[in-house]
């Protein structure tokens, strides 16, 4: 039957910035997705405790001020949004996040600002798996593709329609619809077990990492440094590992 026609649990965090070790949770969701319809879904609204900046309001909707009044404290929704994931990959249930070293890395630095339990201490040790990421997987099957990868370019390209981009539960359904597109038009993923696919996607966005790095060492940034780390980047002693 393949893995994309199982449960499939699609998560997204929209957030206060881009850089995953300082930005905030704004909004978060979880849904579970079999043969591309939503069976379950849980969504988060936190109050971040810091501004929320002009530039993330214009992606996501999201004030400051309607976060204060309606949003949970941050870390009750990122020790929620980490049980509810911990509770999936302890059943071996794959979780689809597009761009997933973004999400994941944003999570853990959340739980480690908060004093709280890593995604990797709940699972008794190993790191979270199996992760399925569209964003790492359509790079490697569809190479010399042009245009954007962003989520709406890549739904675009296999016919998943996004209801609302950068609303987290749109986005998460999207990301689960898509991979699940990917592994029926692509049979090589199709045929993969999740645990082999998830060791994959580790080599293969690290070798993407090398080759973008070269590149833009060539094109004249000699100190370019692109971090291969997939599916989630830990801080060591408040740096990136």
């Amino acid at each position: 039957m393949g893995w994309h026609r199982e449960l499939l649990i699609g998560f997204d965090l929209e957030t206060t910035g881009t850089d995953p070790h300082e930005a905030r949770i704004v909004t978060g969701a979880v849904i579970e997705v079999r043969a591309g319809e939503p069976v379950g879904r849980r969504e988060w609204l936190a109050d971040p405790g810091v501004e929320i900046p002009a530039d993330a309001v214009a992606v996501h909707g999201i004030s400051s001020e309607r976060a204060a009044a309606e949003g949970r404290p941050a870390d009750r929704v990122a020790d929620a949004i980490a049980d509810v994931l911990v509770s999936h990959w302890r059943a071996g249930v794959p979780v689809v996040a597009y761009n997933a070293a973004f999400d994941l890395t944003l999570l853990s630095a959340e739980l480690r600002r908060h004093g709280l339990p890593s995604l990797a201490d709940r699972l008794g040790g190993p790191a979270p798996a199996p992760v399925v990421d569209p964003y790492t997987i359509d790079r490697r099957v569809d190479r010399y593709r042009r245009g954007k990868r962003n989520l709406e370019a890549v739904c675009a390209e296999y016919g998943i329609v996004l209801g609302a981009a950068h609303d987290a539960s749109a986005d998460a359904l999207a990301a689960a619809r898509l991979a699940t597109a990917i592994a029926e038009r692509h049979p090589e993923i199709a045929s993969l077990d999740p645990a082999e696919l998830h060791r994959r996607q580790i080599e293969w966005y690290a070798q993407w990492a090398a080759d973008f790095q070269a590149f833009l060492r060539r094109k004249g940034d000699a100190g370019a440094v692109v971090d291969g780390t997939w599916p989630l980047r830990e801080l060591v002693d408040g740096r990136p590992a």
